[in-house]
């Protein structure tokens, strides 16, 4: 048996619909905990989308995980520590650990902005990851 798990998630102009978060108290519109959905054991991801004007509403900071936001659509600003970052589609944003962060959707972004939050702890990636292997004896599933 394969060690692997397909959740369709929708288009991105579906993610509004979803309804989630870590806690009963903490859930709201928009936001998917994918990792409370597939069977993941070092990676967390959340699937968001906040209607223009929307704002997370609080700063959070973390201790041991590590973030990175990965913007699709819409325009939004991320606060981070004293600064102020404004994100779009194809912004990448890493946190570390001791930052403090909150953000939002800018009032005339031009639509909702739509972002996945990925996040790790524990213990630091190798720059070149020395656990995989090619398999050059196996013919391409497209040929």
């Amino acid at each position: 048996m394969s060690d692997y798990q397909v959740l369709e998630m929708g288009g991105l102009d579906e993610w509004r619909a979803h309804y989630g978060g870590f806690r009963p108290d903490s859930s709201r519109d928009g936001r998917r905990v994918v990792d409370h959905e597939l069977a993941m054991q070092y990676i967390g991801m959340t699937a968001n989308a906040y209607e223009p004007g929307e704002e997370a509403g609080y700063w959070h900071v973390h201790s041991e995980v590590e973030e990175v936001y990965v913007f699709l659509a819409g325009r939004g600003q991320m606060a981070l520590d004293d600064d102020i970052v404004d994100v779009g589609p194809g912004t990448a944003v890493r946190v570390g650990q001791g930052v403090l962060r909150t953000w939002r959707a800018l009032p005339d972004s031009p639509g909702e902005l739509r972002w996945l939050c990925i996040r790790a702890g524990g213990r630091e990636l190798p720059h070149l990851p020395d656990d995989s292997r090619r398999a050059p004896e196996r013919r391409s599933p497209w040929s």
